[in-house]
Order: structure tokens, then C-alpha cells, then sequence
């Protein structure tokens, strides 16, 4: 039988990820399909910004359906049944230069118990057509295969390639080209270690990593060399497919990712303030309106979202959030991104992240393991318990126009993922613009300087080609078209049935439209 090829539009990381998609639609994937085998091509190539070992969160809203789910994949807390002599857990506190200056917790224990594999499955189990297996292939093949390093990459490992990679033997080795010299930007890289890892997965599903041979190896690393995850840890695993998010901007009925993560209900509310705006060229009206905008929701974040520790409360903190600016309910019921839709209407949105990387390498599988309880802002506030799922900012959004048309769309880039994501949607969703044009234009980013500050002092970080208007806060400014401001994806099925997508130049992002 000659398989149906399905017509996507792809915006992903890098071209071996759109063409992974592309080469899932000829199989006659949709969406989902391809959404998924393109970040699982992301996972392979992009080391040091995403892998296979982190959390993911899946929005996909299937043609004909009134509603659009959420597959929540992401890290939760570890520790279930953890031995009482169980070595000390060991971490390492890493300073690096990228971003302007971060401070991170690496090493064994800042793992969190990882739930994108487990994401990936489920979303491609009941929302894809094809095989499994089909799916990773493109991955596997990749990994076989070695790829050459890109920019985002080979911007970001050389900031931690001593400071947080070069402590673990296996993460170092991995690291050397066939000169025996550190890998830069174009170079050929293989992971070792790594396909092996993911014929396992292609063959077991994400079991392979829950119940099987890699969750094994994972877990007898953890206990030997000071870690928190347990065998126990990753039985518990469960993703969570939840109702998403309901937002709107102009014409646009957007559905996002709901609480316990945050990134959703941030940008939610951030439309909602923002209301019907800029309706044309950006005036300096419009700029400061922006900051404004910025400023009051993240600063509410900051006071409260952000310190509510446990899952539930969290829930209720972001409605009560947005019911406060005026957002009413829907009816009844580092970091990667990529966006698909297809020529039937089915949208489909992936963010992943493994943090800033633990420097760990699972010992033989090639797998590199997130530190996402290392990363500071998102763990301010009470501890959580062993299972409980951890903040997250990524807000993978569909959408659907007044006309029919569809929309998938989101960004990499920590605490700025939910500030791109509102000035892309406002100037495509205010009109005069084309999607690639609101995906360029240039972008500002109100960032707090200080958590303990109680007045919320904060900076406007900006790049330089975007006019300000005068401000009463301080201005750090970026080269145009900085990495910092995220890598904003999209792909739409326009009322003319014709598809299209759009990629970040931030990013190099790479976009592709199947015949």
C-alpha cells in the first residue's frame, strides 16, 4: 500500500528536524507526527539546549474538535523511596557568562525525575497515525550518524564547556571531534552511546525509559554518584493530558498551556492587558504600553505564582491571577520548539527544555540529564514533594482564526518565552503584517533585577533596533535579533488553505512547507 502524504508546515530548530517532519508527512503523519519526530531530532542535535532527558509539553488541537489539550510531560521532583544510606547528594554550583551572567545548581543533584519521553509517547499515541517506531527513526538515524553542530548550540556549550561539561568523563568525551578538540559550530558531533539508546526507545516506547534497561542505568548513576531520581521515581511517572488554556488576541481563539505551569497563564494575562493592539505599525505609545504590561504581570509572578510550591495551589494562584486583570475562564471544559500544522487543520505545538543541562551523562546511553531543580527561578518558594510537577515558563500555543484559519506557535528562551510570545501575537493578530514580519521584528523584555526587592526594580532589556519611548527604569540594550529574545516558531493553514511558516532568525531557525 502506498502510504497518503499528508502537506505540513514546519517551523523547527534546525533543517535535520524539519526534515525529519517532512519525512514523517511522506509516510503519511500529520501534525502530531511530525511535530513529535522533528524534537526528537532536536533532542539528538541540539546537545547542551535540549535532550531526550528533560520535560516537554505537547498542545494539539485536532481539526473538527471544539477543544485543544496539553500533554503534560515535564520534570517533576524526585526522591520516592530513595534509600536512607543513600550517598549525600551532590551538587555544584556553576557560574557562567551566558545571558548577561547566570548562576545554576549542576551535577546529580539537580535532576529532576524527566517526563518528555514519556510526553512524546503519549501525545504521538493518541493524537498521531503512524507507528512508533516510524517516528524515532529520523532521530535514531541522526544520532547513528553524528550531525554537524548548529548555531544555538555552538553559540551556548562554549559558555559551559569547562564550567559545567567538563567534570563528567562521558559529557567531556562527547564533546571531542575526530581531532580530539572541543566541537564548535559546524563540526561534526556523535554522541556515543546515544542511537543505541534510542533504538531501545523505538523498539519499547518510553517504557524504555520508565521500566527498562536506560531507567535502570539511570537510576543505579543517581544512587551511585549522589543523585535524587529512583527507580521508583520513574515508575511513578505519569504525563497529564489536561484541557488547555483559553486566550484570545483580535480575530485569534488561542488555546495554551495550563497550570501547574506557568508560561500559559503569564501570557494569557499578558494579552488581556495588552488588549487590541498595536492594529498597525508599532507606535511609541504602543512600546510603552508594552513595558507596562510586562512589568505588572511579571512582577505578580514574581510575588506570588512563583512562590506557591505545590501543584494545586498553583492552579488557582494563576486563575486568580488572571481573573485579576480581567481574563475570563473558557466554557465548559535552555529550551527547544516546534510547530506544525497540516493541510487538514490539525495544529500542533512542542516546547521542551532540560534547563541549563547537569553536566550528568547517564554512563553508556548517550543520554544527557537536565538540572532542572537547578535553575533558581523556578524554584523559589517551599520545596515540593516526590512526584509533584515543577514550574515551568514554556507556553506552546495553537490557535484558531474567526476565518478558520490555524495556528501553532512557540519559543524557546527561559523567562522571555511568554514576552516574545505576546509581541508576535500582537502584531501578526493586529494585522498589516505577515507571519515571518511579526516573527523578525525586534523585541524588548522587562527582566527584575532583584527577587528580595519588594518594590520589583526591573530592567528593560531590548534590542537595539526597536525605538523606545522615554522610561522611568534602567536599559540594557542587545544587537538586533539577539538569542536572548527566544526563537519564536510558527506554521499556519491559512482560510485559502495555503500553508506557511515562519522561523527566528534569533535561532536560525529552520522552516519547510511539504508539497
Amino acid at each position: 500500500m502506498v502510504p497518503v502524504t499528508t502537506r505540513v508546515a514546519v517551523a523547527a530548530p534546525n533543517a535535520a528536524s524539519t526534515g525529519a517532519a517532512l519525512r514523517v508527512a511522506e509516510l503519511g503523519g500529520g501534525a502530531v507526527d511530525s511535530a513529535v519526530a522533528a524534537m526528537l531530532v532536536a533532542m539528538v542535535n541540539e546537545p547542551g539546549i535540549v535532550s531526550l532527558a528533560g520535560g516537554a509539553y505537547v498542545t494539539v488541537w485536532p481539526a473538527g474538535s471544539a477543544a485543544a489539550v496539553t500533554v503534560d510531560g515535564y520534570v517533576s521532583m524526585p526522591g520516592l523511596d530513595r534509600p536512607r544510606d543513600a550517598p549525600t547528594p551532590v551538587a555544584r554550583e556553576v557560574r557562567t557568562g551566558y545571558g548577561g551572567g547566570v548562576t545554576m545548581t549542576a551535577g546529580h543533584a539537580s535532576v529532576a525525575t524527566p517526563g518528555a519521553l514519556a510526553g512524546l509517547d503519549l501525545a504521538q499515541s493518541r493524537y498521531g497515525t503512524l507507528p512508533w517506531r516510524e517516528v524515532v527513526a529520523p532521530a535514531e538515524a541522526v544520532a547513528r550518524a553524528g550531525f554537524s553542530l548548529g548555531p544555538a548550540a555552538g553559540y551556548y556549550l562554549p559558555y559551559v564547556k569547562d564550567s559545567l561539561l567538563a567534570w563528567d568523563l562521558e559529557t567531556a568525551t562527547s564533546l571531542l571531534g575526530t581531532d580530539g578538540r572541543v566541537v564548535t559550530t559546524g563540526d561534526r558531533m556523535v554522541v556515543p552511546g546515544l542511537a543505541d539508546s534510542l533504538s531501545l526507545v523505538a523498539v519499547e516506547g518510553a517504557s524504555a525509559l520508565y521500566t527498562g534497561e536506560l531507567g535502570r542505568r539511570l537510576a543505579a548513576d543517581m544512587i551511585e554518584r549522589g543523585g535524587l531520581v529512583t527507580e521508583a521515581d520513574l515508575r511513578a511517572y505519569r504525563p497529564v493530558v489536561r484541557p488547555a488554556l483559553t486566550a484570545r488576541t483580535g480575530p485569534w481563539a488561542l488555546r495554551t498551556n495550563p497550570p501547574p505551569a506557568i508560561g500559559g497563564a503569564v501570557l494569557a494575562a499578558m494579552l488581556e492587558l495588552f488588549g487590541e493592539r498595536p492594529g498597525g505599525p508599532w507606535s511609541e505609545n504602543d512600546v510603552a504600553h508594552l513595558v507596562r504590561v510586562q512589568r505588572r504581570i511579571l512582577d505578580v509572578r514574581r510575588h506570588r505564582l512563583d512562590l506557591v510550591a505545590h501543584a494545586a495551589d498553583r492552579e488557582s494562584a494563576a486563575l486568580e491571577m488572571l481573573r485579576e486583570v480581567g481574563w475570563q475562564a473558557p466554557g465548559p471544559p535552555s529550551t527547544a520548539h516546534v510547530s506544525v500544522v497540516d493541510a487538514e487543520g490539525n495544529a500542533c505545538a512542542v516546547t521542551a527544555s532540560y534547563g541549563y543541562g547537569s553536566g550528568v551523562t547517564v554512563p553508556g546511553t548517550g543520554l544527557w540529564l537536565n538540572n532542572c531543580l537547578g535553575e533558581l527561578e523556578l524554584n523559589r518558594g517551599a520545596p515540593l514533594q516526590p512526584g509533584e510537577r515543577l514550574r515551568s515558563n514554556m507556553a506552546p500555543t495553537v490557535g484558531r482564526h474567526d476565518d478558520g484559519s490555524v495556528l501553532a506557535v512557540g519559543t524557546p528562551g527561559a523567562d522571555r518565552i511568554t514576552t516574545a510570545l505576546l509581541q508576535v501575537l500582537a502584531a501578526f493578530a493586529g494585522g498589516g503584517t505577515t507571519l515571518q514580519e511579526a516573527v523578525d521584528r525586534p523585541r524588548l523584555h522587562v527582566h527584575h533585577l532583584d527577587d528580595g526587592d519588594p518594590d520589583g526594580t526591573a530592567r528593560v532589556d531590548v534590542e537595539d533596533d526597536l525605538p523606545l519611548p522615554t522610561l522611568d527604569l534602567p536599559i540594557r540594550r542587545h544587537p538586533p535579533r539577539s538569542m536572548y529574545f527566544g526563537g519564536v516558531g510558527a506554521a499556519m493553514l491559512d482560510a485559502g488553505e495555503r500553508l506557511q511558516a515562519a522561523g527566528d532568525p534569533r535561532r536560525a531557525g529552520a522552516v519547510a512547507v511539504s508539497d
